[in-house]
């Protein structure tokens, strides 16, 4: 039998309708901040990445779908969702239009090839809010604020804030002088691709998964000690924002997020309780990622949500979704002679607004009932040979059993009436 590939899983029609409450949930909230949605391809080539995201992370050196497509073009599948989304707002020339340019997209797949994880597959799918030519850390704070509040629309409010900042250009080059004169000493002790990074972006160490790397860097230098007076005030200005707002956080300098084009602020959302220390989400500012792949100097913050992370939260939360009703009314056949009748009488009634339908299989009576019945269907239209005589349809409440005769011509709006009725009560 032909499987599903590793890492990668089906959503059937059975769980659909949980995606779909996700969904609307999340784009309303956007909505409500001025946020558009963005879909940009599942593919790009490569050099988006190594530009973008950068060489030196995992994620480029361990985790890409890279391939080289028929015309010998280096392609890679989407492995995160800001860098894509940076490009086709410089294509777009949408740095034309007033700023800020708010975005986001939605179950936008990502591909990378790591050991599967319960909430993170080599196919999982990433809810983000960009928001382009936006430089005050009131952008910052927004994204933060409406952040939570979209979790905690969706039932997720026992939820906490971890921020860093992690300097810019101006001064993380001298942080980088000091961070490998504390690493050093303990090259032999660092795993091999920290001992690579080392040079190269020392940064990426304080990243680093290895138990043995996490160790050696508890004690490093940090950051927010040697801010420059731009991305210190950008700090406190966060801090100050957040807490007028009524957010609690805490300033965690461990933080420093696996991409590369990150600056100034990072943060996380972390769970609590027994699964605390875990990351639901994160991001952070990226003020210098669309100048690097080619667009005009343009600021940047966003973040990144992974949808299947946020249903096995729900699920580990006991939070049941509503489940949409499936069928309103089911027209029920009694014999050939009133197949067309009933199929007529189902399009009547879904073009009236209703979700209906009728026997597709060639199920008897009762059995038709039955079905009905198993799918908890709240009315049942009964169409026999005896009321397509007499022009009429009848019409049963299958939770209280009662039945009344409804004229066929006009079958369709009198059920629409009685069913918003029944909703009203």
């Amino acid at each position: 039998m032909i499987q599903a590939p590793k890492g990668t899983k089906d959503c059937l029609p059975k769980e659909s309708y949980r995606w779909q409450h996700i969904e609307n949930v999340l784009r309303r909230t956007a909505a409500e901040a001025g946020y558009r949605e963005i879909r940009t391809p599942v593919f790009e080539h490569t050099e988006l990445f190594l530009r973008g995201v950068g060489d030196t992370t995992d994620i480029v050196q361990k985790e890409m779908y890279t391939f080289e497509d028929k015309g010998g073009r280096s392609i890679t599948l989407k492995p995160e969702g800001t860098a894509g989304a940076a490009r086709a707002m410089i294509e777009g020339k949408l740095y034309a239009d007033p700023l800020p340019i708010k975005m986001y997209y939605l179950n936008n797949p990502i591909f990378r090839y790591e050991n599967p994880q319960h909430g993170r597959l080599r196919e999982h799918h990433q809810f983000g809010m960009e928001c382009f030519g936006a430089k005050e850390p009131s952008a910052d704070a927004e994204l933060i604020v409406v952040l939570l509040r979209l979790l905690k629309n969706l039932g997720l409010d026992d939820l906490k804030v971890h921020i860093n900042s992690i300097g810019c250009p101006v001064c993380r080059p001298l942080y980088h002088e000091k961070l490998r004169s504390f690493l050093r000493g303990n090259m032999d002790h660092l795993c091999r691709n920290c001992q690579q990074r080392f040079e190269r972006n020392p940064l990426r160490v304080l990243d680093c998964k290895e138990d043995r790397c996490k160790a050696i860097v508890t004690d490093a230098p940090v950051m927010l000690d040697m801010l420059c007076e731009e991305c210190s005030t950008h700090f406190s200005g966060l801090q100050a924002l957040l807490k007028a707002a009524d957010v609690s956080f805490e300033v965690d300098t461990h933080i420093v997020r696996g991409l590369d084009y990150y600056t100034k602020t990072v943060f996380e959302i972390i769970m609590q309780g027994v699964r605390e220390g875990l990351a639901l989400c994160g991001g952070g500012r990226y003020d210098g990622l669309v100048e690097q792949i080619g667009g005009p100097s343009l600021s940047g913050v966003g973040f990144g949500l992974g949808m299947e992370r946020v249903l096995m939260e729900l699920d580990h939360r006991g939070i049941v979704l509503p489940e949409p009703l499936l069928c309103q009314v089911f027209v029920v056949q009694t014999g050939e002679e009133t197949v067309q009748a009933a199929f007529s009488l189902t399009q009547q009634l879904r073009a009236a607004g209703l979700k209906a339908d009728c026997d597709h299989t060639g199920r008897g009576l009762k059995a038709q009932f039955k079905y009905a019945n198993k799918l908890g269907i709240p009315y049942v239209a009964i169409l026999g040979g005896d009321e397509l005589a007499r022009g009429v349809v009848k019409l049963r409440d299958m939770v209280s059993g009662e039945e009344q005769e409804i004229n066929l011509d006009n079958a369709a709006l009198q059920i629409v009436q009685i069913a918003a009725a029944t909703e009203e009560a």
